[in-house]
């Protein structure tokens, strides 16, 4: 469903020194830097994958999407979206995608969300009954039931982001690509979105895109992750392995039923956090089974968990073994 084969897209940036005599040279002369905002990226995504788009800020996530929805045109390299090329935007390829950036917003302030979902309608040409049909779906998988006819800006951000989904997907997209689509949002409001992501995925079959600094969003949604770094590609696969790849170690935590001393616990791994009637232990694989049975053999154990480290601590240590060997 898409196909991204040695994509690039570079900036000339122009530089200037501050000052008044800086300012005067740069109206003959002024220096330019070019800058690589996506750097050979490959990649492949079937028909109803659901893939997480990773990377740190400034990676070149969000100029990939923006090439593959056809808003910037590439600098070189071969890109296919749904048998299509973007940069085209035909219109039977409009037809088949559509971009949400939690940062961005289609509403129209003043109006009812109802408004904008006519308006889409009648430029993505929906036969009425398909339409009504579709925003009836919407509703119910989204709860939208009392928020279509109220103006758009009387309505909280949550409230607004599950809009902004619904009048996006009226022409049943089969391709998705979302920017950051739980920006801002509380828990509740993220768990909603994520929900109704994965039915709308498993309802129609669509291929999903999803980029997100939240963790939570990716382990939810996508078996799958593609990790972009200073417009690079370092790492396609599943998220468990990448997980195993960065941090092979695992999370010991204990609930004791009364404190014990920090040098008992460092006999069993390294410390992470310790209080009065908790520790955390960092324990590698190869010892993960003789740690286990020694804390319940030796301490006050009332309750033990075994976990992978967190996801933000995996993607942080990532990125920083990438700006180490960069600096190399």
């Amino acid at each position: 469903m898409i196909e991204v084969e040695r994509l690039r897209k570079s900036y000339f940036v122009h530089r200037r020194q501050p000052g008044l005599r800086a300012a005067i040279r740069s109206l003959v002369h002024r220096p330019r830097e070019e800058v690589k905002a996506v750097d050979g990226v490959s990649f492949q995504v079937g028909p109803a994958e659901r893939v997480g788009f990773l990377g740190p800020n400034g990676a070149g996530k969000t100029t990939t999407l923006k090439v593959l929805s056809g808003l910037l045109h590439p600098t070189s390299g071969h890109v296919s979206v749904a048998g299509h090329t973007p940069q085209d935007r035909a219109p039977a390829f409009l037809r088949q995608i559509t971009l949400v950036m939690g940062q961005k917003q289609q509403l129209l302030w003043d109006l009812p969300p109802s408004e904008t979902f006519l308006l889409n309608r009648a430029i993505y040409d929906i036969p009425r009954r398909e339409y009504q049909e579709t925003v009836a779906e919407l509703t119910e998988l989204l709860g939208l039931s009392g928020l279509l006819d109220k103006p758009t800006r009387q309505l909280s951000l949550g409230e607004r982001m599950k809009c902004e989904l619904a009048v996006a997907l009226l022409h049943r997209p089969r391709v998705l690509f979302l920017d950051e689509p739980t920006i801002g949002l509380d828990v509740t409001m993220q768990a909603t979105v994520r929900g109704f992501v994965r039915a709308y995925n498993e309802r129609f079959g669509a291929t999903v895109l999803l980029t997100s600094h939240y963790m939570d969003d990716v382990a939810a949604l996508c078996p799958r992750v593609l990790v972009i770094d200073h417009g690079r590609l370092i790492y396609d696969g599943s998220l468990e392995e990448l997980v195993r790849r960065v941090r092979p170690d695992k999370r010991v935590l204990l609930k004791l039923s009364r404190p014990v001393e920090a040098r008992d616990l460092a006999k069993l791994g390294a410390i992470v956090s310790q209080s009065d009637a908790q520790a955390v232990l960092q324990v590698s694989q190869a010892e993960l089974q003789a740690a286990v049975q020694r804390a319940l053999a030796q301490l006050p154990v009332v309750d033990l968990t075994v976990e992978d480290p967190p996801l933000e601590e995996v993607m942080r240590e990532l990125f920083e073994r990438g700006v180490a060997e960069g600096a190399a």
